[in-house]
């Protein structure tokens, strides 16, 4: 609380010239802030149950009719044949 109130107390001796350099320069480190935080991957942005929610949400889009592996293809006897 201490930073807040000598910054407030610094602030105040300044002209307004220096005060836009204060506000462009707070604007910056907002800006800034923004592009961190979308440049992180969506994965950790998200609360689990949104990334769940994400994840069903992509899956159902998948194709449904694709081909499946016929049955004699998952037999052991398929698996390890010579």
């Amino acid at each position: 609380m201490m930073l807040r109130e000598n910054l407030k107390q610094e602030l105040d001796k300044l002209n307004e010239e220096q005060l836009k350099k204060i506000a462009d320069f707070i604007t910056l480190i907002e800006v800034a802030d923004k592009q961190i935080e979308s440049s992180a991957p969506l994965w950790q942005k998200l609360t689990p149950q949104e990334r769940a929610r994400e994840f069903r949400d992509w899956v159902s889009q998948l194709p449904q009719t694709s081909p499946s592996l016929p049955d004699e293809s998952f037999s052991r006897e398929r698996i390890y044949e010579e």
